[in-house]
């Protein structure tokens, strides 16, 4: 949980050392220059639009499964709840995601005690650890824990009080790996290895009745609210890192997504995976230099510091360089 909410703090000490605020993409260019720029476009062109291909079918997949018709036609109804949510400002998005967050938060904590108190949760499936197979799920992993891309957006939320920054990011990424923990847990405990890739239709279909519709809303609300962060995390580079209009940005952003899936992109587990360790990494990567970099050449006083060692900016280079090559030589 340290090295997650660590990383996160990177990016925010980086943003506050800069005047100007920009995405992922303009901080990698002022700190880490041209190249490092377009690797961190790539990377996040990467890992956005695999994201939002992943929700849009993982969201497809589970209302189909509550209520019929065709995953089409509820990839279509969702994509266009989504169009209208991410043309809005970052405080018209921060107003919708509060609210959803807020009852999947319920959600959560009532199916994991339900869960928990079943009969067919069985501890059992919760026992192995094989090491050779440590790095087989980094892409989903790291992709998991991604957050980096919204912290120039939380930054934007807090401009009048940027002392709240530090604290807002160890917050906003300590929870998220508990509350992925304990979902890990609650699925794998009921599932075992008949896990699916979107886990709660596992468990739906395990549970059946009134509590399957349940766990499929929970799904919805889930990737919702990560298609929104994502979306326009990725909308504010093509604003605020290229000097496009917001109607321009907003078209490019849902356009590709749309096209991706309509040449044949159909595996959520995959699409996360592949998206998650190459673009993970490098992003991973790209950070970490360029935190290195502002140290010396910001041209604003942070309001908090992270101080590293050089072994430590070592280590962690060397360990996303490691999934990335794993990655790439088992993934393709």
């Amino acid at each position: 949980a340290s090295d997650v909410y660590k990383r996160q703090l990177l990016v925010g000490e980086v943003s506050l050392r800069t005047r100007k605020v920009h995405q992922l993409v303009g901080y990698t260019e002022k700190y880490v220059g041209k190249f490092g720029k377009w690797v961190m476009v790539c990377a996040m062109v990467v890992s956005c639009y695999g994201a939002l291909v992943a929700y849009t079918l993982g969201v497809s997949e589970s209302l189909f499964s509550v209520f019929g018709l065709s995953q089409l036609v509820w990839a279509v109804v969702f994509y266009v709840f989504m169009m209208f949510i991410l043309y809005g400002g970052i405080r018209y998005l921060a107003g919708s995601e509060f609210f959803l967050e807020s009852i999947k938060f319920v959600l959560f904590v009532v199916l994991a005690v339900i869960i928990f108190s079943s009969s067919r949760f069985s501890f059992g499936n919760l026992k192995g650890f094989y090491l050779p197979n440590f790095f087989m799920p980094f892409g989903v992993v790291l992709f998991a824990f991604l957050g980096m891309t919204a912290v120039p957006e939380l930054r934007e939320l807090l401009k009048k009080n940027l002392k709240l920054l530090k604290k807002s990011t160890i917050f906003g990424s300590i929870i998220p790996v508990f509350i992925y923990i304990l979902f890990a847990a609650v699925v794998v405990g009921v599932s075992g290895f008949l896990t699916t890739e979107v886990a709660t239709i596992g468990i739906a279909n395990i549970f059946g009745g009134f509590l399957s519709a349940v766990f499929h809303f929970f799904a919805v609300l889930a990737m919702c609210t990560s298609f929104i962060a994502i979306g326009y995390a990725l909308k504010q580079m093509f604003v605020e890192d290229f000097n496009l209009e917001n109607f321009d940005a907003w078209v490019l952003t849902l356009v590709i997504p749309v096209v991706l899936i309509s040449v044949g992109v159909h595996s959520f587990v995959r699409v996360l995976d592949i998206s998650g360790a190459v673009a993970g990494s490098l992003m991973g990567i790209l950070v970490i230099f360029m935190h290195y970099k502002a140290r010396s050449l910001g041209n604003r006083r942070p309001e908090f510091l992270i101080k590293l060692p050089k072994l430590v900016y070592f280590l962690l280079v060397l360990f996303f360089a490691l999934g990335l090559f794993y990655s790439l030589f088992t993934k393709f």
